[in-house]
């Protein structure tokens, strides 16, 4: 009887025509698309399953249109159509890369696009459908930011001239439309390219275990002072500032402690395999086997990030707690805080424009990769990013003398929705936290030493003023934080303070300096190691590679900072953390005079530098290189 029903099932099943069989199917996929479209990325673990549900409903509308293709073209399927789905399944891989921060998932997205960009699917009937352009336009955003994660700058250059064309040609063929806002999206991933350049480049930001040491290599902290060893599991990543540099919701700060808190892959990731096609919805003879090449399987799992642009309190309250809750027993929380503590200044919603307000909404769509219609947008509220603001610059560098309390994320004058308070992260210190704080007000989380509930918390705070580089008055609207350059890109912010730029660097001066750098931070993780009187904080993070990295390339900026002739015995432009580091590494001793010596001998300038009497390079430096 079963096996009766289960046979006029399946007969049933035959006499419905494909195209309906097809469009139940991408009914069935867009409903429970629709379902996870909101879903935090933060809530990892609790969505899971919904995240397999959707996947395996596109996977079968993916292999059915492949299979009938014939069939549903001759009952008026489109080529848009299909590129339609193959974009949502690109969306939703990226969505999970969000959650998990597993570059497999990355990868995955980019395959995706790339055959929709080489197949043109959205390329018939283009000029003619406004709707049909706005598609292109967006899987041309969504593409770029894809692209910008996994450091595809050759395919990005790419994105970004056709998204160039394809606006002008909108606003030509399409009179009667405004494609202002498309035209904002563009100026914006320009200007990030302007400030990200190749000589920001010229290493790559994620740990490669090509030019960092391997994990296995790292030195021991004696036991006694590392009562544990904690690992990196988890990031919450959050800047805002007045005009920054931005690409959707990637900041430019944002984007490279991003790229910082992810491993290099080992191989290449673009080599072809042929014309095999893999599980979960292969494109066919273009598709590219990654998985051997992502990363070294003997390598821990990237840490999980959430990237928040301008947070409210309560927000971020949720993410931290959700985070908090999650975090394995010998996990740390990294916090990324950079915004301003100014007050005073209230910025005007509607001082944006109407322009502005579209472009947020478009870039928060793509951003978040939902599945809404494409002449749709999700969002409605303005930004006041591009607002005038009168404290914008400053001639002594971006610097605030008086205490604010807090760190700023939003509009101003409307109490502390978009504030973040130190005491505001002292209840989740009863799990072990990393907190690197960019601000003018930086100083006042000194407060949160001592005032932990369970576990100390490491802190590494930005000097309150930032130094001006180059004819700027502030850096942060040309290159970003400088603070954060240091932790990330260490040489490029000793050029960059120098006033060297990439067009004055020689490649054979680069590497040199390079290597001597890489040098000096593994001496300084060696002595941290070793040290009798390293505090307890650091001794049980030292351990983990990414944090142990942004330690050391902490204090090499304390030093260049503290000897640098401009900033020197000014305390304001000087980085500072919580607890103390041991003295052997503070910057007024010979070894680390010497480091910054050597550096400023490589690019000719030791002269913008006071070193203490008497200290000179040794055996280090035996030709000198000042002209």
């Amino acid at each position: 009887m079963a096996q009766q029903q289960i046979n006029n099932n399946s007969g049933n099943s035959s006499n419905i025509p494909v195209s309906e069989r097809y469009w139940t199917l991408v009914d069935k996929a867009d409903k429970k698309f629709s379902k996870i479209r909101d879903l935090p990325y933060y809530e990892r673990n609790r969505y899971d399953t919904y995240f397999y549900k959707v996947f395996k409903v596109y996977t079968q509308l993916w292999k059915f249109q492949q299979e009938n293709r014939q069939k549903l073209v001759e009952a008026g399927l489109k080529r848009w159509e299909i590129g339609e789905i193959a974009s949502r399944i690109a969306q939703l891989y990226y969505g999970q890369y969000m959650r998990t921060s597993e570059a497999s998932y990355l990868s995955e997205a980019y395959i995706f696009y790339e055959a929709i960009l080489t197949r043109e699917y959205f390329k018939e009937g283009l000029c003619q459908d406004t709707n049909l352009a706005n598609k292109q336009l967006r899987f041309l955003a969504r593409f770029l930011m894809v692209c910008l994660v996994l450091n595809r700058r050759e395919m990005v250059h790419q994105l970004v001239n056709q998204l160039k064309m394809l606006v002008d040609e909108c606003k030509r063929t399409f009179q009667d439309t405004d494609f202002k806002e498309w035209k904002l999206v563009v100026q914006e991933i320009v200007r990030f390219l302007k400030a990200d350049t190749a000589f920001m480049n010229i290493r790559p930001l994620r740990y490669s275990l090509v030019l960092d040491p391997h994990p296995d290599v790292l030195p021991h902290v004696a036991a006694p002072v590392a009562r544990k060893n904690l690992r990196l599991r988890d990031a919450i990543l959050s800047s805002y500032h007045h005009n920054e540099v931005k690409f959707s919701e990637l900041t430019l700060d944002t984007f490279r402690m991003l790229q910082c808190l992810e491993w290099e892959p080992s191989g290449s990731f673009y080599q072809s395999t042929g014309g095999k096609s893999g599980q979960n919805g292969a494109l066919g003879p273009s598709r590219v086997n990654h998985s051997q090449d992502i990363a070294d399987p003997t390598l821990p799992p990237n840490p999980r990030k959430a990237v928040l642009y301008r947070p409210s309190l309560t927000h971020f309250v949720a993410v931290l707690a959700t985070i908090c809750e999650e975090l394995p027993p010998d996990g740390v929380l990294l916090i990324f805080l950079s915004a301003s503590g100014r007050t005073g200044h209230a910025l005007s919603p509607s001082g944006s424009g109407t322009g502005i307000k579209a472009t947020e909404n478009i870039i928060r769509d793509f951003q978040s990769h939902t599945i809404h219609s494409d002449g749709t947008s999700t969002s409605s509220f303005s930004s006041p990013s591009d607002s005038p603001n009168p404290s914008a610059s400053q001639s002594k560098g971006d610097c605030i003398n008086y205490d604010t309390g807090c760190l700023q994320f939003g509009n101003r004058g409307i109490g502390g929705l978009n504030c973040i308070y130190p005491s505001d992260l002292i209840p989740f210190t009863r799990r072990p936290l990393f907190v690197i704080i960019e601000s003018d007000a930086s100083e006042v989380f000194k407060a949160i030493s001592g005032a932990e509930k369970g576990e100390r918390a490491a802190l590494l705070l930005s000097p309150s003023c930032s130094f001006p580089i180059g004819a700027v008055d502030s850096s942060r609207q040309s290159i970003g934080s400088l603070f954060t350059i240091f932790l990330t890109a260490p040489l490029q912010a000793f050029c960059l303070l120098l006033g060297i730029s990439g067009s004055d660097v020689e490649m054979d001066t680069y590497k040199h300096a390079e290597s001597l750098l890489s040098s000096s931070l593994n001496d300084w993780g060696l002595t941290l190691a070793t040290s009798d009187n390293l505090d307890p904080v650091w001794a049980q993070v030292l351990r983990d590679p990414f944090l142990r990295r942004f330690l050391l390339r902490f204090i090499f900026c304390r030093v260049v900072l503290a000897l640098f002739a401009q900033t020197f015995n000014k305390k304001e432009f000087h980085p500072e953390c919580m607890p103390a580091l041991p003295q052997s590494v503070s910057p007024m001793t010979t070894a680390s005079q010497t480091v910054v010596m050597q550096l400023a001998k490589v690019f000719r300038a030791t002269k913008q530098f006071i070193f203490t009497e008497g200290i000179s390079l040794g055996d280090h430096g035996n030709i000198d290189m000042e002209s």
